[in-house]
């Protein structure tokens, strides 16, 4: 029987693994390292070392060559480190490999996330989501990771004559799937029902890379306290909420945040979360200005609602943590004439790579909040005029 366990139950010790692959730079793995050690933060581990390694492809049995595992090694031996993650997906049998060679718990970027993901869940859809990604994780792993268990059972009840144990979990782990994809379908249905009940109303969802602020803009649109803070996927379940700007109604949802490798067990599993997306009229792209990576991001994001088919609604791309942005961007000594001739050359560009659908905004600030309203307000009304002419006392 399989028993599933989350990946970090305490504050542990971690090294961090990466390699720089074709079509990758060293500086840029730094940065998935950057993000992977904020993962590891998010699951409640510190990562106090990393090991990268330059190869042309990764090693078949270890992922890493032989040096570079026994550098590993060394480095975790007699200390207390016991974590040690992977920033790509692993193999089964790559995972067992490895862990006989560093006699330590090794995970791999997808693993973690579902942690993250496991420990997150609140409502019993984003949980079956969640276990439904689990399981679908496990299936193709189970001959690497349980080859201890490929041997005869004979126990009562819960395996044939010479059906090995190995192959009774694969059996258990496809019926969890199955009943779990059926719950699923019913929360589903239950879903799109309420979307129907919903009425005449212009939808607009939130989305983004996460940690990039779509929730603390949400609690300022919304006037409700929507849970936020500095950690990634703070948000799992979407929460829907009617706003009302100058007389005119609409429904904003707020939606889990993409990030880059997200296992795509996830993406599947949270396709009923993921719905709100492909049934709004409008989009609104939270981008965090000040990530240093965030064109990056921006590009990550572009490319799931392009995988969602989904790029061709209406976008307004909102440029956030505008104060973080000039904190980083600006020193003391540059003069007023500077700072404003470098923020017109930032909003010049982006304007004219989004058509001019782009505002620049600090929610944490409460900063140009008003131009970032009455632009969702004319977004909306323009739709209403296209689609709902006959509600005019929405437009004034």
């Amino acid at each position: 029987m399989i028993e599933k366990k989350n990946v970090i139950e305490k504050e542990e010790k971690a090294v961090l693994v990466g390699m720089v692959q074709k079509d990758q730079t060293e500086p840029q793995l730094q940065e998935y390292l950057d993000e992977l050690a904020f993962l590891a933060e998010t699951a409640g581990a510190k990562a106090v070392k990393r090991f990268t390694q330059k190869l042309s492809h990764p090693d078949s049995r270890t992922f890493v060559g032989k040096g570079k595992l026994e550098e590993i090694r060394e480095y975790i031996t007699g200390k207390d480190i016991n974590l040690v993650i992977f920033d790509d997906e692993l193999t089964g049998a790559q995972i067992n490999n490895i862990e006989k060679e560093l006699n330590a718990k090794t995970i791999d970027r997808s693993d973690l996330i579902l942690d993250i993901f496991a420990r997150r869940a609140k409502t019993a859809q984003a949980r079956a989501q969640v276990e439904l990604a689990q399981y679908q994780y496990i299936l193709p792993r189970l001959r690497g990771m349980w080859k201890h268990l490929e041997r005869l059972g004979g126990g009562i009840g819960t395996r044939g004559p010479g059906e090995t144990e190995i192959e009774t979990d694969r059996r258990i782990v496809r019926d969890k799937i199955s009943l779990l994809r059926k719950r699923l379908a019913e929360i589903d249905k239950q879903a799109q029902t309420q979307r129907k009940e919903r009425g005449e109303f212009i939808r607009v969802a939130l989305v983004g890379y996460t940690n990039v602020g779509k929730s603390t803009i949400m609690n300022l649109l919304s006037k409700r306290d929507v849970f936020a803070e500095n950690k990634l996927f703070a948000t799992l379940d979407t929460t829907t909420s009617k706003i009302v700007l100058d007389t005119t109604p609409f429904l904003l949802s707020d939606t889990v945040g993409f990030i880059r490798k997200l296992p795509h067990h996830l993406v599947e599993s949270f396709k009923s979360t993921l719905d709100e997306v492909r049934e709004a009229d409008i989009l609104l792209h939270v981008v965090d200005i000040s990530h240093a990576a965030y064109e990056d991001q921006l590009g990550v994001v572009n490319k799931t609602l392009q995988e969602l088919k989904v790029h061709d609604k209406p976008v307004l791309t909102i440029f956030n943590k505008m104060d973080l942005y000039e904190a980083r961007t600006f020193d003391e000594w540059l003069s007023d004439d500077t700072r404003r001739e470098i923020l017109e050359d930032l909003r010049e560009r982006w304007n004219s790579e989004t058509n001019g659908n782009a505002v620049f905004i600090s929610a944490i600030e409460r900063r140009n909040l008003d131009e970032l309203r009455n632009t969702i307000l004319t977004k909306v009304r323009e739709l209403y005029r296209i689609r709902y002419p006959y509600k005019t006392d929405f437009f004034y």
